[in-house]
């Protein structure tokens, strides 16, 4: 689920190699940074790097659309505007999804917003587990622009409990709740990301909710010209917020905190451990194992959102455990579906080490500067 507005942005970087480390499964492992300039260690690098912001974004894009986004805004709720599949501002909204099934919704994104070209379906079906809980099953298909066919699927799982629910099944954030989500993320037949994570939404005070969270994720595929794959670990263990702006916008805001890994193919994992229900959150629910740390990172962000989809982004100089630095930007001179609407750098000192691009909904490219080796971005993180 996405709105016309938008964005995202992603990072990169380069300069580290030599890594070594424990496994993932700690909460904070300590990377070993080395050095190096070959092109395998800055595409290494630079991926790791955009794992390290792809991972809050994803996280914050993926809480704010599980909710009842406006918090009762009729003007911004994308659940609050008519359920029979009108057009309003490039989003059509269903309720029950297009298919008649019992407890369902669907909602549609385009790329204009005359809703003429798709980008995005998800259909989301609910179950009640008892009065103040539900299990969700979403399947999300995502389009390239002008393409009617999918080129890729999203499916993705939600146990939601301690909370109260509208009409559609979707929780009530001024109340709070708590959620445990898994996804996958497959192209064709081949399942590319594997991604975790929880969050405790306290109960709201003057329009604002504290919050912690905490997730893992990998690359199931990985990337066989560089014969390595991607993983991260973080959260927000304590003192994040939500705020409904006057205009009935969302804004998350938070210092997001974790490390990033690379391994074997097929040698990730991700662990589950206990599931935590109030802040802060000292053991986080899920980690990650297999994997030799790269980088660690803490990243002060503050993302807005309208009708589930992100308005505003500040990335200001945020530095990595190497000593990168990352800044991002939204180009609000460009329509949302551009592929340059966000753009970004990862620098050392002076010297740019890597840039990266995205439209509103997470998609485009990562490029080292050095090498002039780019990755494709989907729904956030780096795929291939």
């Amino acid at each position: 689920m996405r709105n016309r507005f938008l964005i995202v942005a992603l990072a990169a970087s380069a300069l580290l190699a030599g890594c070594s480390g424990g496994g993932g499964s700690s909460p904070n492992p300590q990377p070993n940074p080395g050095s190096g300039n070959s092109a395998q260690t800055q595409s290494v690098t630079a991926i790791a790097d955009e794992n390290a912001l792809g991972s809050p974004l994803k996280d914050f894009s993926d809480f704010d659309k599980t909710a009842d986004t406006a918090g009762g805004t009729a003007s911004l709720s994308r659940t609050r505007q008519t359920s029979t599949g009108t057009c309003v501002d490039g989003i059509e909204f269903f309720a029950p999804d297009r298919n008649g099934d019992e407890d369902s919704t669907e909602t549609i994104d385009f790329y204009d917003t005359a809703c003429t070209i798709e980008a995005r379906d998800v259909v989301r079906i609910y179950s009640s587990t008892g009065p103040s809980s539900e299990s969700v099953a979403l399947t999300e298909s995502l389009f390239a622009p002008g393409n009617s066919t999918a080129i890729a699927t999203r499916s993705e799982t939600h146990t939601i409990t301690n909370a109260t629910f509208n009409a559609y099944g979707y929780p009530l954030p001024a109340n709070g709740y708590d959620l445990v989500a898994s996804d996958a993320l497959t192209f064709g037949s081949e399942k590319t990301l594997d991604s975790d994570r929880e969050l405790v939404l306290q109960p709201a005070s003057s329009g604002t909710n504290g919050f912690c969270s905490d997730s893992a994720g990998f690359n199931a595929t990985g990337f066989p010209r560089l014969n390595v794959t991607f993983g991260w670990q973080g959260g927000v263990l304590s003192g994040g917020t939500r705020t409904v702006n006057a205009d009935g916008s969302v804004t998350w805001t938070a210092t997001h905190a974790g490390t990033t890994f690379k391994g074997p193919i097929g040698g990730l994992s991700i662990v589950t451990g206990t599931q935590n229900v109030a802040c802060p959150i000292s053991t986080p629910m899920f980690s990650l194992a297999g994997g030799t740390a790269v980088s660690t990172y803490s990243i002060p962000i503050a993302v807005t959102y309208s009708r589930g989809m992100i308005v505003s982004l500040t990335i200001t100089n945020a530095t990595l455990s190497d000593g990168n630095t990352l800044n991002a930007t939204t180009n609000t001179s460009l329509p949302p579906q551009s592929a340059q609407f966000i753009t970004g750098t990862v620098t050392s000192g002076s010297t740019q080490l890597a840039t990266f691009a995205v439209d509103a909904f997470g998609d485009g490219t990562l490029t080292v500067t050095a090498s002039g080796a780019q990755y494709a971005i989907t729904a956030w993180h780096v795929v291939r």
